[in-house]
């Protein structure tokens, strides 16, 4: 089978990402549309080898298109549903449908099964939620999770380019002695951390907060697990995410069962030797589609009680190899004919 794909924000870190996990992956198509806003339209990009012209996105664009790959922002709001009524799956990874009780919320590793009976919509979830379900996946299948209590730290391309941009610039003016003045942060972020991800919601929660829980529940397909969202804090990091988790189980969980658990998931590499320095860290994860986990330690109160470090690259399993799973889960299924 061979589609007629077009990526949606092609010019961006994640539309980066998604060119380059299609090469890697050898995703088949016969035709690739690149697009992108008006301000990008005419920028000049290789993939396998043939040089695209990237196209302003319209509502046209996906006129006899099988499936789009939107890297997220305002075009997913703006073309995603009409790009569906028209035929074309789309596989969005903004927040724009997450919440839409007809929209599956997918990560292939946990709930591909939540496909059957997409209407050519689906979401891809906030990479801080597939780096968590990820992890706890394993566990839950041996022994029901009943809470889990989660601090994310977040590297600055989880915010774009320009975050990117920012850091670098920035740590060039300190190291420099030069003043700083904060454009995309609202504080420094080199040399510094920011307690603060998206907007404020009820309980003085941020938006990034709350969409571990709302999403976690979705995917795992269990309202009942306690979700706890700490503090979700931007790090002075270029890429790879990293998570504080700590968890209770219906029954207990030894860590030689839960290191056995992780062991046996292709998807999951263990990191956890501490009488080496041997943890995951976001150096060892970027450029990955791994999980990464480790520091793995049972709870000083609760038996049934487990604590974890984890750590992955957000702008490929966490956003752009996700999607592009979810696309070879859908060509496996024969979601697009023979």
């Amino acid at each position: 089978m061979k589609l007629r794909l077009a990526i949606v924000g092609a010019t961006g870190a994640v539309g980066s990402e998604l060119i380059k996990i299609i090469e890697e992956r050898q995703v088949p198509y016969t035709e690739l549309r690149l697009l992108a806003s008006k301000r990008s339209a005419g920028t000049k990009l290789s993939v396998n080898g043939k040089e695209y012209t990237v196209e302003e996105a319209t509502e046209e664009s996906f006129r006899d298109c099988d499936a789009a790959l939107f890297a997220g922002g305002p075009a997913s709001k703006a073309f995603g549903r009409a790009a569906a009524e028209m035929g074309c799956i789309v596989i969005d990874n903004s927040s724009t449908f997450r919440y839409e009780p007809d929209v599956p919320l997918i990560v292939p590793e946990v709930n591909a099964d939540a496909l059957e009976g997409h209407h050519n919509l689906i979401a891809n979830p906030n990479c801080s939620t597939i780096l968590l379900v990820t992890a706890l996946w394993p566990i839950h299948k041996y022994s029901k999770i009943k809470r889990a209590i989660v601090s994310t730290y977040q590297a600055c391309s989880g915010a774009g380019k320009e975050a990117m941009d920012e850091l670098r610039d920035q740590s060039m003016e300190v190291l420099k002695g030069e003043p700083v003045h904060p454009e995309h942060f609202p504080y420094q972020i080199a040399f510094n951390v920011i307690p603060q991800i998206d907007v404020w919601v009820d309980g003085d929660y941020t938006k990034e907060e709350m969409k571990l829980v709302w999403e976690t529940h979705k995917i795992m397909g269990d309202d009942s697990i306690g979700v706890t969202p700490v503090c979700a804090v931007r790090i002075p990091v270029m890429r790879s995410h990293c998570e504080a988790v700590y968890i209770e189980t219906e029954k207990p969980v030894s860590v030689e069962k839960c290191r056995e658990l992780f062991s046996a998931e292709d998807y999951i590499v263990l990191q956890d030797d501490p009488e080496h320095l041997l943890y995951p860290m976001p150096i060892t994860s970027t450029d990955t589609d791994k999980t990464y986990v480790g520091r793995i330690r049972k709870d000083t109160v609760n038996e049934n009680g487990l604590n974890m470090w984890i750590s992955f690259d957000q702008l490929r399993k966490g956003a752009a190899t996700n999607a592009v799973q979810i696309l070879e889960e859908l060509i496996k299924r024969g979601s697009f004919g023979a």
